[in-house]
C-alpha cells in the first residue's frame, strides 16, 4: 500500500510541478467525525457519514487516498451538502482521484462524505493537490449533534426501490437519514456513530453480548477495538436510536440487562461530553415493549436532562413508499421519523423550529 501511494505521489509531483500539496492532516482540511492522524500525516477513519471539507482556488483538485475494502463516498462541489450529491465515488484500493477538473480557475468548495459504514472498511486520505492554492478550511456550523445508532442511522438500504430487495453497499447513504435531515433542519453538523445490526445488549439474530454499540461507542474506529477514542469534538446534543436489533427475530434481552447496558452507554456519553450534555433516547417502533424498556432505562440510570422520544408504529408506511432494502426506511420514511423528533429537539434545546417542510421527496 505504502509503495503504491509513494509511486502515485511521485507521478503527480512530476505532472503538477509547482502545484500546492497538502497532507491529509493539514489544517486547511476540516473533518466532522472521528478520525486518526497517522505518522506520515495522512488521516484515517471508518465511521459512516464522516465528512471532509476544504476550499481552494484553481482549476483542478486531485486526491491520493486508499481504502482497504470497497467503499462509497458522496461528493459535493460548490453546492450545499444535502440529500442529493453531485457525484458518488467508488474507492477500493490505493488510488489517485480527480475531484475537480475545470477549464478556468475559480474558487471552489469541496465536500466529501463517507457513505459506507465501518464494516465495509477504513479510508485514508494521504494528500491533496491543486495547481492553484488552498484556502483556509471552511468553518464548521455552530451546532453539532452526535447520533448513536444502528442501520437506521447508517442509511442501510436507503436508495433501494423495493422493501423486500437485497442490501447493496452502493445503496447505503447516511445523507438521507433522519439524522442528516435533523442536522440540516437545525443547521447543525452531525456525527454518526452507528453500525448496522448492533444493539444495546445483543445484536441482530443472536444473544451476543459483545461487540454491541455500548462497546463500539468507545472506539476511534468502528472496526478496530485497539484504538480507544479521545474526544475531539463537543456536541450540543446526543441522540441515541438503538434497540431494534435487541428485539430482532422474536428475541429480547431481560429488562435488567437492558437497563444495565443502557446506563453504561449513557454514562460513557456523559464522561466523553460532560455531565450536562442533553440526551434524546429514541424508542424504535419494532416492538410494543420498546417504549417501556427505554423509559425504564432512563429512569433507572438516575441521570438528568434526558428526553425519551417514542417513534410509534404507523409513523411511516411499511411498503415501497417509505421503505428501502430489507424493510429499512428510505428517504421518505426518514423524513417522517425526523418530523417526529424535531419538536422534541426544538423544545429540549430551545432551538427555533423552522417553519418549512422536511425537505423534499
Amino acid at each position: 500500500m505504502k509503495k503504491t501511494l509513494l509511486i502515485a505521489a511521485a507521478l503527480l509531483s512530476c505532472i503538477l510541478c509547482g502545484a500546492e500539496t497538502i497532507k491529509g492532516s493539514d489544517s486547511k482540511i476540516s473533518y466532522i467525525g472521528r478520525t486518526e492522524v497517522q505518522e506520515d500525516g495522512s488521516v484515517s477513519f471508518d465511521w459512516s457519514a464522516t465528512t471532509v471539507r476544504l476550499k481552494f482556488k484553481g482549476k483542478s483538485l486531485k486526491m491520493v487516498c486508499s481504502a482497504n475494502q470497497t467503499e462509497y463516498f458522496n461528493l459535493w462541489v460548490d453546492s450545499e451538502q444535502g440529500p442529493i450529491e453531485d457525484r458518488v465515488l467508488k474507492i477500493w484500493s490505493d488510488t489517485l482521484i480527480t475531484l475537480v477538473d475545470t477549464k478556468k480557475a475559480a474558487e471552489h468548495t469541496v465536500i466529501l462524505q463517507k457513505r459506507t459504514e465501518g464494516e465495509f472498511g477504513a479510508f485514508t486520505l494521504t494528500e491533496l493537490y491543486t495547481e492553484g492554492k488552498f484556502d483556509e478550511a471552511p468553518a464548521p456550523k455552530r451546532r453539532l449533534i452526535e447520533f448513536i445508532g444502528d442501520s437506521y442511522t447508517c442509511g442501510y438500504g436507503m436508495e433501494a426501490l423495493h422493501h423486500d430487495g437485497p442490501f447493496l453497499i452502493s445503496e447505503e447513504n447516511p445523507a438521507r437519514t433522519y439524522a442528516a435531515i435533523l442536522g440540516r433542519l437545525f443547521d447543525a453538523e452531525t456525527v454518526h456513530i452507528s453500525h448496522s445490526g448492533r444493539g444495546i445488549v445483543r445484536n441482530y439474530g443472536d444473544f451476543d453480548a459483545t461487540e454491541n454499540m455500548v462497546v463500539r461507542y468507545s472506539q476511534t474506529f468502528d472496526g478496530l477495538k485497539k484504538d480507544a477514542w479521545t474526544p475531539t469534538y463537543q456536541p450540543d446534543l446526543v441522540v441515541i436510536y438503538l434497540g431494534t436489533n435487541d428485539f430482532s427475530v422474536g428475541k429480547q434481552p431481560s429488562l435488567a440487562a437492558w437497563c444495565e447496558n443502557y446506563k453504561v452507554l449513557l454514562e460513557k456519553v456523559r464522561a466523553f461530553h460532560g455531565p450536562e450534555v442533553p440526551i434524546i433516547c429514541m424508542a424504535s417502533p419494532c416492538d410494543e415493549l420498546m417504549d417501556d424498556y427505554v423509559y425504564a432505562a432512563v429512569e433507572r440510570s438516575g441521570l438528568k436532562n434526558i428526553q425519551v422520544v417514542p417513534i410509534m408504529k404507523g409513523c411511516f408506511r411499511y411498503d415501497d413508499t417509505d421503505l428501502g432494502a430489507a424493510w429499512h426506511p428510505n428517504y421518505s420514511g426518514n423524513r417522517k421519523v425526523a418530523s417526529v423528533v424535531a419538536p422534541f429537539i426544538s423544545t429540549l434545546m430551545n432551538w427555533d423550529l423552522p417553519m418549512k417542510s422536511y425537505e423534499f421527496k
